[in-house]
């Protein structure tokens, strides 16, 4: 689905990317792991059209996207999620989910005035959908809250929940799992993989949590200094000297 090819971002003397060629497959849910400063959240922004890289390029389903902004790539199904959860606290989790889908035509002054029903239509659109979202997450008993309260775990589910308020195709999750107890991380992981395997969605993922990502991903790959280590399955990668060596050093 997406082929990255000899991609590298440097800022000043910084090599945060050096010359990195991996694939993800269709279908997959595939980790990225490393260090701190290895460069996994850098080559996400990349990939997520936060940055332009210096170097190489992003091919998405035979489509060059190396120049193409966010707006541009959440158009066509590229979506991130984020560390810290970037929810709109003053909103509720419906109204955080139900902002999601693009164009919508109460977005406009212009169209409030002339277009009630239809913006009425697509709100109640928006709003069962969000039902829906809301109910396979779990957060169902939460509609009304307001997102600023909700706890950390909470708002993971509530950025995936947002990812499925559109047809995306592929997910980059940046530490879904940073800061979440385990009985919602679990909850985060069956997430993940029902969408994976029922919905066809395809994730590319940052994690610390080996046994999180022992649960959900093959392919793992390993980043260290900016380039890309090894790639392989869990069991081999955790057996890896060179792996040891990069997260504990000699």
């Amino acid at each position: 689905m997406i082929e990255i090819r000899n991609v590298s971002k440097h800022f000043g003397g910084i090599k945060a990317v050096e010359n990195v060629t991996l694939d993800i497959q269709k279908g997959s849910i595939t980790g990225l792991i490393g260090p701190n400063g290895a460069g996994k959240t850098t080559l996400f922004n990349i990939i997520a059209g936060f940055y332009s890289p210096d170097f190489g390029e992003i091919i998405f389903e035979g489509e060059n996207i190396s120049t193409l902004r966010s707006d541009e790539l959440f158009k066509k199904g590229i979506l991130r999620t984020f560390q810290i959860a970037h929810e709109f606290e003053n909103l509720t989790v419906r109204e955080n989910l139900m902002m999601v889908p693009d164009n919508q035509t109460g977005e406009t002054i212009f169209h409030t005035w002339i277009s009630r029903k239809k913006i009425r239509i697509e709100e109640e659109e928006n709003s069962k959908k969000a039902t829906e979202v809301m109910e396979f997450l779990s957060l169902d008993h939460l509609a009304n809250e307001k997102a600023g309260s909700l706890s950390g775990g909470q708002k993971k589910l509530l950025e995936l929940g947002r990812t499925m308020m559109v047809d995306a195709k592929i997910v980059l999750l940046d530490e879904v799992g940073a800061g979440v107890n385990k009985t919602l991380l679990k909850k985060i992981g069956e997430s993940i993989k029902t969408l994976n395997k029922e919905m066809g969605y395809t994730f590319f993922m940052i994690e610390h949590d080996i046994e999180f990502i022992s649960s959900l991903c093959d392919p793992v790959i390993v980043m260290t200094e900016g380039s890309v280590l090894t790639e392989g399955k869990v069991s081999s990668i955790r057996n890896d000297e060179r792996v040891i060596e990069a997260y504990l050093g000699n």
